[in-house]
């Protein structure tokens, strides 16, 4: 029988939780995918599925922007790119959004166990509070850190480490749930424990993680 969340953490002996939001809390990879093709149709440029799964999924709007316009943009056209885009991925995803599958129980199954949740996540707030008002899993997390607490966006390390430091929790005891490999490049380079969610990648492609489950079902 698999180990449920409380037992992996017991034997690798971590104290804390962190996810990963697009594709890790909410189901929204598709929309996501969605709402870049469609912006990027507005302004005549295509989209492959392999160009987002490498250069876009689990990156920071500021260097998704970057990649996709040139690095000599004003902070002024970032953001004003970076709106255009979320604005649409909300407009998308709002009738549709739900968390991945056994994302409540497996929440609460942490709560009971007293153990401490944050959110790193390469997303913009107003994406973080559209999630927590249609999704009420405020309560959770004791700390939630987007794109502008850092400097250097996933693969780099700094958002999983600036996270245990808030969560009070040295990095070698933080489990990581991810969804995409750049994210869990950036977790293992902070040295926590990463189990991959795949709800976005192929199992095969997710194989750099310690384990890989298709939902939380399977931890409870």
């Amino acid at each position: 029988m698999a180990e449920n969340i409380i037992e992996i953490l017991r034997r690798n002996k971590d104290e804390a939780v962190i996810f990963d939001l697009d594709g890790t809390i909410l189901d929204n990879n598709a929309f996501h995918l969605k709402s870049w093709k469609e912006y990027l149709k507005r302004i005549g440029r295509e989209m492959t599925d392999e160009e987002y799964n490498k250069n876009i999924n689990g990156r920071t709007n500021r260097d998704v922007v970057k990649y996709l316009y040139g690095n000599d943009l004003s902070e002024d056209d970032i953001w004003k790119y970076t709106n255009e885009k979320e604005a649409l991925y909300r407009e998308m995803y709002q009738p549709y959004i739900k968390p991945v599958e056994g994302l409540i129980p497996l929440l609460e199954l942490l709560n009971q166990h007293n153990i401490p949740m944050g959110i790193a996540t390469s997303g913009i707030q107003v994406n973080i509070e559209f999630m927590f008002e249609h999704v009420p899993i405020r309560q959770y997390f004791k700390t939630v850190v987007d794109s502008s607490f850092i400097t250097h966006g996933k693969p780099h390390p700094e958002i999983f480490l600036k996270t245990a430091e808030l969560l009070g929790i040295t990095p070698e005891k933080c489990l990581v749930f991810e969804d995409a490999v750049v994210g869990i490049k950036s977790a293992k380079a902070a040295g926590m424990k990463v189990i991959a969610v795949a709800t976005t990648h192929p199992r095969e492609e997710l194989a750099i993680a310690d384990i890989t489950v298709n939902n939380y079902t399977e931890l409870l």
